[in-house]
């Protein structure tokens, strides 16, 4: 695996306005715990917290730091569901369990909520979200989508908003409608990993940054896990290490693919300006394949996020080219200055459905949240917390969800996805 020593924080407004500059030594010796936890973002300090609330001994390792990778760089928007299609699961398992499927996607929402509340964690947490229409199309599928998750699943928090009524959302022209979800939202994402790293050690879990993995072995029925340093025993390994995993689970991370996303930050606007132009200060995303999705944040800067890149290239002047973005959207804001430009990469599946199992009877993981990292993550630390507790029922329906290795291999599989992204980009425009 790649190392990182003493690897900071990507420049960036998350970064800039973070209020926990903790450390966490590096493994200097020998450890044996119950549960050894590979990463450190999102998906791994959840499941350290849940397993260290039920009693377990937990150890992370963290190649970088708490945060460093997309959990600390994302948009922040809280969306609840999953990136795929409900009739995805659908596809593997009877209607009863894509029912119990749908239910898990509201409960990722309930948990950060309950996180934040019950740890006070200070992240920002504000809810409301709005889906815009782009194309008459997209306006016809939202309103089946309200329709289809009240007959479906008796859901009925979607509230469809019309053309005319957008001004309540956001203020352009630039849409022909929405679907307002009132229970999702946004926050800042690397204050709340920082928080809940903090739940976590206080409940025991023992967190080592620097601590860069490079092999794991079998020692009797142990898994022993290495680093540079030291290395841990444990009954357990959890890999949460998404578009890092790299040569630790070959098998696995061929089911991934790491997609580069990007978000702006502006200068501050004057308050009256930025209450008119996002009213209910809702995150908002838009009904591309390659979409744009954008929020206000606290001291009323626009967080504006998109450009996706299948290359792994940052796209050339990153600020400019984000800033002309955002005034397809917000010509009014042509006077406006970028404060900070960054970015990073998620992980996407194939059929853009999470990716949970196991690659042996004790070695857990969890990945392919496809930009439904921020809460879906809450719902993976729990699952698995729950199945190595004994009860695998819920985090077993995921492992009914087969998943593609990205075709090409190794050294094609990213020039195959840049041409089939190339190919969605010209239906975004159709």
């Amino acid at each position: 695996m790649l190392r990182f020593a003493n690897q900071p924080h990507a420049a960036s407004y998350y970064a800039a306005t973070v209020n926990d500059t903790t450390r966490h030594a590096p493994l200097e010796n020998t450890l044996q715990v119950d549960v050894c936890v590979i990463g450190a973002g999102l998906t791994g300090i959840s499941a350290a917290l849940n397993l260290a609330e039920r009693g377990y001994t937990v150890a992370v390792l963290e190649a970088s730091r708490v945060g460093w990778a997309a959990s600390g760089r994302n948009g922040g928007q809280m969306i609840g569901g999953f990136a795929c299609e409900m009739d995805t699961f659908g596809k593997y398992m009877p209607a009863e369990d894509v029912r119990r499927i749908w239910a898990m996607g509201l409960e990722t929402l309930d948990i950060v909520k309950e996180r934040v509340a019950k740890h006070r964690i200070d992240c920002d947490l504000t809810f409301g979200y709005l889906h815009a229409a782009n194309k008459p199309r997209d306006v016809d599928a939202l309103r089946q989508w309200r329709d289809h998750a009240q007959t479906r699943f008796g859901y009925d928090r979607f509230r469809y908003i019309e053309r005319d009524a957008l001004g309540e959302f956001v203020q352009s022209s630039r849409y022909l409608g929405g679907l307002s979800d009132p229970d999702s939202g946004h926050l800042h994402p690397l204050n709340y990993t920082l928080g809940l790293a903090r739940a976590a050690r206080a409940a025991g879990a023992q967190i080592f940054e620097e601590s860069c993995v490079t092999r794991i072995r079998s020692e009797g029925n142990a898994r022993v896990v290495e680093t540079v340093r030291g290395h841990v025993k444990a009954q357990f390994v959890v890999l949460a290490c998404n578009t890092w995993l790299g040569a630790l689970a070959p098998e696995v991370a061929r089911k991934i693919m790491p997609v580069g996303t990007y978000v702006i930050a502006t200068e501050p606007l004057d308050p009256a300006r930025a209450q008119a132009l996002m009213p209910a200060r809702a995150a908002i995303c838009d009904s591309r394949f390659v979409l744009d999705y954008f929020r206000p944040a606290p001291d009323n800067r626009v967080l504006w996020g998109g450009k996706v890149s299948y290359s792994k290239r940052e796209p050339r002047n990153l600020g400019e080219a984000m800033r002309r973005d955002m005034l397809k959207t917000f010509p009014q804001l042509a006077d406006v200055k970028v404060d900070y430009a960054w970015g990073g990469f998620v992980d996407i599946t194939m059929n853009r459905a999470p990716h949970f199992g196991r690659i042996a009877p004790t070695v857990y993981f969890a990945q392919g949240f496809s930009g439904h990292g921020v809460n879906t993550t809450g719902l993976a630390g729990k699952l698995i917390a729950e199945a190595i507790d004994g009860q695998a029922s819920r985090f077993d329906l995921f492992g009914k969800i087969r998943h593609q290795d990205f075709p090409g291999g190794a050294t094609l599989r990213t020039p195959a996805l840049v041409l089939a992204m190339a190919w969605y980009r010209i239906k975004d425009l159709l």
